[in-house]
């Protein structure tokens, strides 16, 4: 059946060197998988990448590369549906068309228009359950990023969720969506990239002892990632053990503030809190999360989280908030401890987070603390998790499945 496609065509705003989220990650390791079966062209925004080799996607960037997540409000998202129809332009030998995130949604939604291409979209978030863009987008930009997103989702010939929690989120968002078009499939990790590193040259080069218990945070500075929240939590977390956070990109200056000032009241009392806000190599990342005692992954919202599947694969035991997808990869009490999350209800100012803060900075601790107590605990969780990753989570799984979507809507 593969034969039937002359080429499929990815669209994301991220793809390597420039990734700094999930969706990128996704992109990056799909469409490596996919072009072992399939020609791939990805179309990406900022600086030209380096000339693919055979057998690898070909890869076409667009806009200017140094837009990045701060970006002025109205003006950058403007930008973003700038790119999005100049990346839909030159597809007459495109197959299917394939969109992730809303900053995409839109080049595959024209694409779709102008060449009558089957358009699939990936969801990796939705902007309704993402009120806190307007802080990064401002609230006119954030009507954009909906607009796009809604076209696209609505008019889509297939929508694939990364979990089951976000499929439902789909149709509770966009009722108008046929619930035949929304197929579940799961993201993978690649468990020959990501396993353990008992080697500590990161770690030296970070200050991190690698003989003392360490909890450690990897993600984007932003209020989805909750890393509020476990600053909150430093408070109780058995001071024994160092906080190491791998946090970088903010999504405001103001939420930028915010952190280096809790960072910093943490560090006037408490040894062993370190703070590395530049993106890392991969390399390191993993050294870091395979000599973690605890990962923490104090997400808000989270619709399936690809880093608890790395941090699972280095060997980490995770403590994790329950909520989105994640239940559907950490196995509570096998590979880590869940944190109960309570929204809090909806409002007209946009509120998110937890409805009770103190508990739920208070729930993360005490999951933390546990496992530092017990470090058998732990690492048999860590060796429970790579397990679960292998067995359920693979890149080549997800690709075939995808190409199994590409081929229920191309005639």
């Amino acid at each position: 059946m593969h034969g039937v496609f002359v080429k499929v065509v990815l669209m994301s705003r991220e793809y390597p060197p420039e990734v700094y989220g999930g969706a990128g990650v996704h992109v990056a390791y799909l469409a490596a998988e996919l072009a072992r079966s399939v020609p791939v062209e990805v179309r990406c925004f900022g600086a030209q990448r380096p000339e693919s080799r055979p057998g690898e996607p070909v890869v076409k960037a667009f806009g200017d590369p140094t837009a990045g997540p701060g970006a002025p409000h109205n003006a950058g998202t403007l930008q973003i549906l700038s790119i999005n129809l100049s990346m839909a332009a030159g597809l007459d030998d495109a197959s299917v068309v394939h969109s992730h995130t809303w900053y995409a949604n839109l080049g595959g939604h024209a694409a779709k228009l102008l060449y009558g291409l089957p358009h699939v979209m990936t969801c990796h978030s939705l902007e309704p359950k993402r009120l806190w863009k307007a802080e990064q987008l401002g609230a006119g930009g954030h009507a954009l990023s909906s607009f796009c997103e809604r076209t696209g989702i609505e008019a889509a010939d297939a929508v694939i969720a990364v979990s089951g929690q976000m499929r439902l989120d789909v149709l509770e968002c966009y009722p108008a969506v046929d619930p035949e078009r929304v197929v579940v499939i799961h993201n993978g990790v690649d468990p020959e990239e990501y396993k353990p590193d008992h080697n500590i040259d990161a770690l030296e080069r970070h200050g991190i002892d690698p003989a003392t218990p360490s909890v450690v945070f990897v993600g984007r500075i932003t209020r989805q990632k909750g890393i509020t929240h476990l600053l909150d939590a430093a408070e109780d977390i058995d001071p024994g053990a160092q906080l190491v956070l791998c946090a970088s990109a903010p999504d405001t200056p103001g939420l930028a503030a915010l952190i280096a000032e809790k960072v910093a009241r943490l560090q006037d009392w408490r040894p062993g809190v370190i703070w590395i806000p530049e993106p890392l190599p991969r390399r390191e990342v993993i050294q870091i999360m395979s000599h973690a005692t605890v990962f923490c992954c104090p997400s808000i919202y989270e619709p399936l989280g690809i880093v608890n599947l790395e941090a699972m694969a280095c060997e980490a035991a995770v403590v994790a908030t329950a909520t989105g997808g994640i239940p559907e990869v950490v196995d509570d009490g096998v590979t880590g401890l869940l944190v109960p999350y309570d929204p809090v209800a909806p409002g007209p100012s946009g509120e998110v987070g937890p409805s009770d803060p103190a508990q739920f900075a208070r729930d993360i601790a005490e999951r933390v603390n546990v496992l530092v107590a017990d470090p058998a605990r732990a690492d048999a969780m860590g060796r429970a998790g790579r397990r679960r990753v292998i067995e359920q989570f693979s890149w080549e799984a997800a690709a075939r499945r995808t190409i199994e979507v590409y081929e229920a809507v191309t005639p």
